[in-house]
């Protein structure tokens, strides 16, 4: 080999980047993974879903870091989930044999095990005979640290400052470079098991995984089958709800319950712009709507284990922007300062690529409508609060009694100028409202006068200033006329009746103005400036949220066809980014929760109207 050149095989004719949409989600439920039909992990962030990158390929084809597994012969792929489970199965058609990819992380009971946040890729040949390429390319910290590696028999170890991995391999590997790379052939009903492994601090490399790789499948499968099986839906799309489910608790954070917007960072809302941000934090409203959707299958644990994070970890002081953040770390922490990484190139060009969030201090009212609406239907589905939970919402909806009508950033977290948000009073009445509800219900103490009175005229503000006369419609904020798509959630939050004459004038003019082919822009940055460039996609909850306005205002057929059409935007395994491009590519971080927990929702309601 002539010096400083590479054994890695020449692959001109392969893209550099696949869609977002070609991409399947394995995890732990502490960090994961994306898996592309090309048999490449291209994200994956070691030891937590906000840690830094060890694979980022994604976000930069060169200088990300990436560990392909694929036949070394040009195929047709396939990809789909082992059933009711998220082991994720890609299948590679040759002309001479046909090969799958097992990979998956195993759930473990024992954390110290768990600190290995252990990634098994299980290649088998399943007809014929074909032969494997893998390369393992790790870049350490989103690619700004350098790596040493080294070869211990079966462990390939590559070892940064800070971590430090172990690459388990049944067949030959060998060094090139900072990389490792193996070819082998397989011929029918052989396989081959590679897993990369966490080590140091006491956790050693494990012996060569071959036998100990089948255990652990069948460990994982039946852990997954098993917390599916409590699911109570039985309704007419059990698949899709069900793969909703299943994502939704691959992206809680195990050790303290919080969920994540989604597992990524600075995947576009529109290619080659600017919306790029770091959704692997916790919003409060993202979390709070998604333990609603597990409470309506049944899922109390999860929903508990929120609770318990909220009350361990958030705690509300008061300060500029109220006594909540709309969002913290995972682990509860409240900075998470942004940066913007100028040597990655962004997805397709794409950038900038941004780690943390500028927005965490932005005042957004309608977080603690979302949080008390939770909090109240965990006390009706879950288990009675807590005085100490009952203590903390009255400072809650004192201080909302308080501040309701300050302009805020809204739900969209605008960065132009803040504005008397419709949604954002909206919620406000939600936060007073189901808070009366559970005083009401358990008999609690509340200053029941005060809220009600705040209650009533938030109530008479928004149908006094939030409704157009012009337009006819509920519009996104006082004194102008631009619609917004966060208005659909005024019946579901049973603010407005989803029959009331002022509702089916707006539901027929957001049809008009935002909705195309079932899609839903959230608003129209041309006529309501949110102090970004470019433009950006149909936003995928406000789909949803659609579907279920048109149910619950009796449009039954019209809601269906529009769900139905929205489940074609899916992708392969039914998972859903934040946005949908012009020609029905996904967009945006992925896969995004909010969109998850949406569909469950809109599943349910359609159901119902359908009977």
């Amino acid at each position: 080999m002539v010096a400083g050149e590479s054994l890695r095989p020449s692959r001109a004719d392969a893209p550099r980047y696949i869609p977002i949409a070609e991409h399947g989600l394995i995890g732990d439920m502490r960090t994961a993974a994306l898996v592309g039909t090309n048999g490449t992990i291209d994200w994956y962030c070691c030891t937590r879903f906000d840690a830094p990158s060890v694979f980022a390929s994604i976000l930069d084809a060169d200088r990300g870091g990436s560990f392909e597994l694929a036949p070394d012969v040009p195929t047709r792929t396939k990809q789909f989930y082992f059933p009711d489970t998220n082991i994720l199965i890609t299948r590679f058609f040759a002309d001479n044999g046909v090969g799958e990819v097992q990979d998956f992380m195993p759930i473990v009971d024992d954390s110290r095990e768990a600190d290995r946040h252990r990634l098994i890729r299980r290649v088998l040949c399943v007809r014929g005979t074909l032969p494997f390429i893998a390369w393992v390319a790790p870049r350490f910290d989103y690619g700004r640290r350098t790596h040493t590696v080294s070869s211990h028999g079966c462990h390939t170890v590559f070892e940064s400052p800070g971590l430090t991995l172990s690459l388990t391999s049944s067949v030959p590997v060998e060094i090139d470079g900072p990389d490792a790379w193996s070819s082998f052939k397989l011929h029918e009903g052989d396989a081959a098991v590679f897993a990369l492994d966490r080590i140091g601090g006491g956790l050693e490399p494990r012996a060569c995984p071959a036998t100990e790789a089948e255990e652990l499948f069948g460990a994982t499968v039946r852990y997954w089958r098993s917390w599916l099986s409590h699911s109570r839906y039985r309704g007419r799309w059990r698949e899709m709800v069900h793969r909703s489910a299943l994502t939704l608790k691959l992206l809680i954070y195990a050790p303290t319950g919080a969920i994540v917007a989604a597992p990524t960072t600075s995947l576009p809302e529109q290619i080659g712009g600017e919306r790029n941000w770091d959704y692997r934090y916790a919003w409060v409203r993202d979390a709070a709507f998604c333990i609603y959707a597990l409470l309506r299958l049944g899922f109390t644990d999860e929903a508990k284990a929120f609770v318990h994070f909220l009350s361990g970890n958030v705690r509300p002081e008061a300060c500029a922007a109220g006594p909540l953040q709309i969002m913290y770390g995972i682990d509860g922490r409240s900075e998470l300062p942004e940066e913007e990484l100028s040597h990655l190139e962004g997805h397709l060009g794409s950038a900038p690529v941004r780690i943390g969030n500028n927005a965490v201090k932005q005042l957004q009212l309608d977080i603690y409508g979302a949080l008390i609406d939770s909090l109240y239907l965990y006390d009706k589905w879950g288990e009675p609060l807590s005085s100490e939970h009952w203590d903390a919402i009255g400072h809650l909806v004192d201080w909302v009694c308080e501040n309701w009508d300050q302009p805020d950033e809204g739900i969209w977290e605008t960065r132009g100028k803040t504005q008397n948000f419709l949604y954002s009073q909206l919620m406000c009445w939600v936060a007073i409202e189901r808070a009366m509800r559970i005083a009401n219900h358990r008999g609690l103490p509340a200053d029941m006068v005060r809220w009600g009175r705040t209650r009533d005229t938030i109530y008479r503000r928004i149908m006094d200033r939030g409704w157009s006369a012009e337009r006819k419609a509920f519009v996104q904020h006082e004194g102008d006329t631009v619609l917004d798509a966060a208005v659909l959630m005024m019946p579901l939050a049973k603010f407005i009746s989803p029959t009331d004459p002022k509702w089916l004038s707006t539901l027929d003019v957001l049809g008009e103005d935002l909705v195309s082919d079932s899609l839903v822009y959230r608003y129209d940055p041309r006529s309501s400036p949110d102090g970004l460039r470019g433009e950006e996609g149909t936003f995928s909850i406000c789909s949803f949220w659609y579907v279920e306005a048109l149910s619950r205002a009796g449009r039954v057929d019209e809601a269906r066809l529009a769900f139905e059409k929205m489940l074609t935007y899916g992708n392969h395994l039914g998972l859903y980014a934040e946005e949908i491009g012009r020609t029905g590519e996904q967009i945006g971080n992925f896969p995004q929760a909010f969109t998850h927990l949406a569909l469950i929702s809109a599943a349910f309601n359609l159901d119902r109207a359908l009977g």
